[in-house]
This record gives structure tokens, C-alpha cells and sequence, in this order.
């Protein structure tokens, strides 16, 4: 392989704002998936699919075992019709965990049984020429929004004349924005910035010609926002998982919208010691800028996999995102930092053989942490 790798930014733009322009909040990812799948294939990947549409991609290397795995998730996070309102108008419940803050003026799709509506979301008291300073008074929070339907409708009878239902899908806007400075500012980058950088890194290994050691899994979930993730959509032959999502860069936090963001813990405890240590190492071999973080009230497709049981080692590599699960702000920089050390991950030689096997008879093989005092 050569000693780096060059990520075609224009192509991961590409594949970015194709993604954006096709909703896919949690339990409405059909369409994403069709074009997820369909590029994938245009990249000669051999592609799996389960029952309700998680991909599993796989790119095939000189062993089977300990195959790795690479997963960013499709899904979205939107809202779900609660109530026909006697006003016309919709009340609303999240999808995923998001404020209701972010939702207020929101513009919005609602899928019905007779077709798409466009909406807005707005706060119950919404007029300022109506309701003066109530309208910064009023509380915040999904009980005091409401959607208001771009159509005739006046009544709960108005609105299921049109077809609209309670438990309809609400896709929000993304109102993505592509500055010539190379941020990025939209909503819903958490995840499908991290969905092109897998994609990104895919077109560089094939263009590259790059060859890797073992079989790499390229896994696409469905519903991580609320917590499935990657339950369901792995192999016994994948030892090592490694996720692709933001990281924040509140204040308090060490992320960072440039270089790469490697996650040393979540809410859910520490990442795998050595597959960390082995993504902060090629970082530094290859002078990928990185720098680390931990989240106290994050999760992602790592821990919906440990969780289901999947005997993995995980780790997380994030893209920095100033308001996520709002107005999310990203730099290419980040994206195309994390595809660069996606390839050389994936072209590296398996330091833990053991791995290849589930269960090992003995300590033959078995990891060591070094404990020795520092100098």
C-alpha cells in the first residue's frame, strides 16, 4: 500500500448531500438503504441485507478470521404523529432525543396514507402580535409544539380526510448548508457524515488498490437513534467493531471539528483498550491529527453490539459536531482524517491472532496491559 492515501473530498461532498436529500428518521430508512446499497455494489462490495434493511457489506481480504468491522448508521432522528388536534393542527412526539428547542420553526415532511404533506413546526403560541411576551414565556418542550399542515385543515376530520393519521412519520429538514471554507452546517451530519466517510474510504481503497489481511464487514444500521443499532447486523467472524459517529464539541469536551476524535468511553464505560491504542498508533504513524474524548451521555452502534451479546472488541472514531442533534456544525477536515485512518485500519496486520477464534482453550495468546511503573 502506499505510505498514505488520498480521499477524494469531492466525492464524499457528493455522497453527503445525496444522503442528506433523502429522509430516513428511524422506522422510515427504505429509500436510504436502496441508495446505500446500490453504491455500495457500485464499488464492487458484496452486499447483505437483513429483514428490515441493516447492510452488511463485505470486502473481501486474504483470510476470513478475525474479520473487522466498520458501521455508521442510516437512520435519523424525527418525529411521530401522537395526536389529531381538534385545532388542525398535530401534536407530535421525537424520535430519538432531540429538543423541542431545535424543532420549533422546523419545516418538515409528514408521510401519510395519501401522500406527502410539508408542515412547520411551531411553539402553541407562535404569534407575537397574538400573544406578546408569552411567546418567550411559554415552556419548551414537545408538549407546547405542534405541527401545522400546509393544507386545508381546521379539525381532526380535516386532517384525517387528508389521510393523516397518528403514528405517521415526521422527517425534518435538513437545511444543509456547504461553505467554501469547508465547514458544513445541517441538520442530521449524526450520521450520515459518518455513512460517506465509509463510503469515501471505500472508493480510495478501490482506487488505491488496496489489499487487507482479513475480510472487512462495511455494516449500515437502521436504528441507532433509538438504541438498536448494530444488535442484529453482525457475523461470528467479525472480532473487532469499529463505529463512526460525531463527537461533540461542547464546551467541557476534547473533540474537535479538525482531525480525527477518538472516543476513549462513552455512557456505556471504556472502549477496548488495545483496538483504541491501535487507531491512536496509526494516527500517529500516518500524522493524522487526533485527539481524544470522553462522553458521559452518548452511545452509539459499539454499545447496541455489546449489548446484544456480540463477543466484539469496540472502539469509536468521531467527526467533531458543534450543536449535535440540532444545527450541527462539521469540517471536511474531520471527515476526510477519519477515511484516511478507515484505510489504513483496514490495511493493517492482525496484532491479536487469537481473536480469530471465539473461544480459546489456555492463555496462549491471550492480550497483556502493561503494569510496569512509568520512567
Amino acid at each position: 500500500m502506499e505510505p498514505d492515501i488520498r480521499i477524494d473530498a469531492d466525492y464524499l461532498v457528493a455522497c453527503l448531500k445525496a444522503l442528506l436529500s433523502i429522509p430516513s428518521p428511524t422506522g422510515f430508512t427504505d429509500e436510504t438503504v436502496r441508495h446505500t446499497a446500490r453504491e455500495l455494489e457500485r464499488l464492487d462490495l458484496e452486499v447483505v441485507l437483513t429483514r428490515r434493511g441493516a447492510i452488511r457489506a463485505r470486502r473481501p481480504g486474504s483470510s476470513k478470521r478475525p474479520a473487522r468491522g466498520i458501521v455508521s448508521h442510516l437512520d435519523t432522528l424525527g418525529a411521530q404523529v401522537k395526536l389529531l388536534k381538534p385545532n388542525g393542527r398535530l401534536e407530535l412526539v421525537p424520535i430519538g432525543h432531540w429538543s423541542a428547542r431545535f424543532a420549533e420553526g422546523a419545516r418538515a415532511s409528514i408521510f401519510s396514507s395519501k401522500g406527502i404533506y410539508r408542515g412547520s413546526i411551531l411553539p402553541l403560541k407562535a404569534s407575537g402580535h397574538t400573544f406578546n411576551d408569552e411567546v418567550d414565556t411559554q415552556p419548551t418542550g414537545w408538549p407546547y409544539v405542534e405541527m401545522r399542515v400546509d393544507a386545508v385543515a381546521a379539525s381532526q376530520a380535516d386532517l384525517a380526510e387528508l389521510g393523516v393519521d397518528v403514528g405517521d412519520i415526521v422527517a425534518i429538514d435538513p437545511a444543509p448548508e456547504f461553505l467554501d471554507n469547508g465547514f458544513i452546517v445541517s441538520r442530521h451530519l449524526d450520521n450520515k457524515a459518518g455513512v460517506a466517510v465509509m463510503l469515501a474510504a471505500l472508493e480510495a481503497m478501490n482506487r488505491h488498490g488496496v489489499e487487507t489481511p482479513v475480510d472487512t464487514y462495511w455494516v449500515f444500521t437502521i436504528g441507532e437513534e433509538v438504541g438498536v443499532g448494530a444488535s442484529s447486523a453482525l457475523v461470528a467472524d467479525i472480532a473487532s467493531l469499529v463505529a463512526v459517529d460525531n463527537g461533540t464539541t461542547a464546551p467541557g469536551q476534547n473533540s474537535s471539528e479538525f482531525g480525527v476524535t477518538l472516543a476513549m468511553a462513552d455512557q456505556t464505560g471504556p472502549f477496548d483498550y488495545h483496538l483504541s491504542k491501535k487507531l491512536f498508533e496509526l494516527c500517529q504513524e500516518y500524522a493524522i491529527p487526533v485527539q481524544k474524548d470522553v462522553f458521559r451521555y452518548y452511545r452509539s452502534d459499539a454499545a447496541s453490539a455489546l449489548e446484544a451479546g456480540h463477543d466484539v472488541r469496540t472502539a469509536l472514531l468521531a467527526f467533531g459536531v458543534d450543536a449535535s442533534h440540532g444545527y450541527e456544525r462539521i469540517h471536511i477536515d474531520a471527515l476526510e482524517c477519519i477515511a484516511r485512518l478507515l484505510v489504513h485500519y483496514a490495511a493493517s496486520q492482525v496484532q491479536i491472532e487469537r481473536d480469530a477464534e471465539e473461544v480459546t482453550v489456555g492463555l496462549k495468546g491471550f492480550t497483556r496491559q502493561k503494569m510496569t511503573d512509568a520512567k
